[in-house]
């Protein structure tokens, strides 16, 4: 037991960091929001990288799954900001710590902040050359994940986001109840693991997916690369476009990873706050 928190104790730790990123300023805040941005679309290239050349679905997830976690183990260690994270900020508004407008003024400076931060490494990664990999496919594979996330329904995208933001949350909560830093490691993984392996919608790693496949889409070799070896015609790759990311696919995603995080963060605090056994 020296070795990790009990669940009771972790939210309870939790809601105390809540109440420092609450009183933080927007500039400080804003900071730690492209870092952590930057630091998941790192975990997206790489996994993009790993899966693009699998044509086995399932081991390419698996593929994905094993370095997507990265991202999120760098925004643990490094106390960056992530949005999916911060919806349990719900629970030291339930604790009535800090009113509703303070906690929405936080989690729409991260949400920028997330955006800002993943456009940028979309950028730079179009722009390094990484994209040219196995001959053009890697830019071709690109834009292919980028147009698949453009042509969810909203009803896919809210569902996906909110399982996604379950097990994300789950992740960040078991991390915190670890004391080591090999601990809050390995539940970063497994958790993040079985996240994209089902390859459920998170909104900042789409933040990363689809603008790196709308830069890529600029580029007549990835375009053609995309055409010849996932069989997509011009039409098809027209959707890939600001409006489909933006409405089809980040505005149900995002609500879906709120109502996950919502779900996750107030049972967590009426299981084990509320209740009235709460640690001080």
């Amino acid at each position: 037991m020296d070795n990790f928190y009990s669940i009771k104790d972790a939210v309870c730790n939790y809601i105390k960091a809540c109440v420092g990123k609450v009183t933080s300023s927007n500039g400080k805040i804003f900071g730690k929001a492209i870092l952590a941005g930057a630091m998941i679309a790192m975990g997206a290239a790489g996994s993009n990288v790993a899966a693009h050349s699998i044509d086995n679905v399932g081991v390419s997830r698996v593929a994905a799954g094993v370095i997507f976690p990265m991202g999120l183990m760098m925004v643990i260690l490094m106390g960056a900001e992530l949005f999916t994270g911060d919806c349990m900020l719900c629970m030291g508004k339930a604790d009535k710590q800090y009113s509703l407008l303070d906690m929405l003024r936080v989690l729409v400076v991260v949400y920028l902040g997330n955006f800002v931060g993943a456009l940028f490494i979309a950028a730079c990664v179009n722009l390094c050359g990484q994209l040219n990999y196995s001959g053009n496919l890697l830019g071709a594979y690109t834009i292919k994940v980028a147009l698949g996330k453009c042509n969810v329904t909203f009803v896919q995208g809210l569902t996906s986001g909110i399982l996604c933001n379950i097990l994300v949350c789950a992740a960040v909560i078991m991390a915190g109840c670890a004391k080591d830093i090999t601990g809050k490691l390995l539940c970063s993984f497994f958790i993040i693991l079985l996240f994209v392996t089902s390859g459920f919608e998170h909104c900042v790693a789409n933040m990363y997916y689809i603008p790196a496949g709308l830069i890529a889409k600029l580029n007549p070799q990835y375009v053609q690369a995309a055409m010849e070896q996932y069989s997509l015609t011009a039409e098809k790759i027209a959707n890939l476009d600001i409006s489909h990311f933006m409405v089809t696919n980040l505005v149900p995603v995002t609500i879906g990873n709120i109502i996950g995080g919502l779900l996750v963060g107030l049972s967590l605090y009426y299981l084990n706050v509320r209740s009235g056994n709460r640690q001080n």
